[in-house]
């Protein structure tokens, strides 16, 4: 297992070790051990599973509040998705920044999303399905999100289309008047 930092502190890429023969392939997506070693030091407390069956759906920007806030491991088991983490706390130097990259069934990368950021993906391919484990319970009362295409964040969407949204995506505030208490620095 490789762990990749990226732009945004906290945020890795995880590209598992794939190991194939004739009949197929295995791989080690979450070690315990492996992460303690990276220095993520996380429990997992639940397992999540999405479906999208549009290419072009967009499920995001989210993340929950303090002290209910998740961090995420994701990572796409069918078709491909464009999945992004975006830097919502308070005071950091990337505040307002995002990463983006292409998870995919055939590239097997994860990303690691902590607390603080905002998550989101796009769909890249009909029948699309995301897994992911959080550190923290869904808890409804701390849900909440932000405005998927906010021009001061400026996500740059790999398909200039209009996507398909759910009602709270549509809503959705713009990160300066999101509620957030995310502050850099703060554990």
């Amino acid at each position: 297992m490789e762990i990749k930092e990226t732009p945004l502190q906290g945020v890795v890429i995880i590209e598992p070790k794939v190991f194939g023969d004739h009949r197929g392939w295995f791989m080690e997506t979450y070690s315990e051990v492996k992460f303690k070693e990276a220095g993520i030091n996380l429990v997992f407390v639940q397992d999540n599973h999405s479906f999208s069956a549009t290419k072009g759906t967009l499920r995001g920007l989210h993340y929950q509040l303090s002290p209910k806030a998740q961090s995420k491991l994701v990572r796409c088991t069918k078709g491909a998705i464009y999945d992004v983490a975006v830097d919502i706390r308070k005071g950091s130097p990337t505040y307002g920044q995002w990463f983006g990259i292409e998870l995919s069934a055939e590239n097997k990368k994860q990303l690691l999303v902590p607390k603080g950021f905002a998550h989101g993906f796009m769909t890249l391919t009909e029948e699309a399905e995301v897994q992911y484990k959080v550190d923290e319970l869904y808890a409804p009362e701390c849900d909440r999100g932000i405005m998927w295409n906010d021009p001061v964040i400026g996500i740059k969407w790999p398909m200039n289309i209009q996507p398909v949204l759910s009602e709270k995506d549509k809503d959705a505030p713009i990160l300066q008047e999101a509620d957030n208490n995310f502050v850099y620095g703060d554990k």
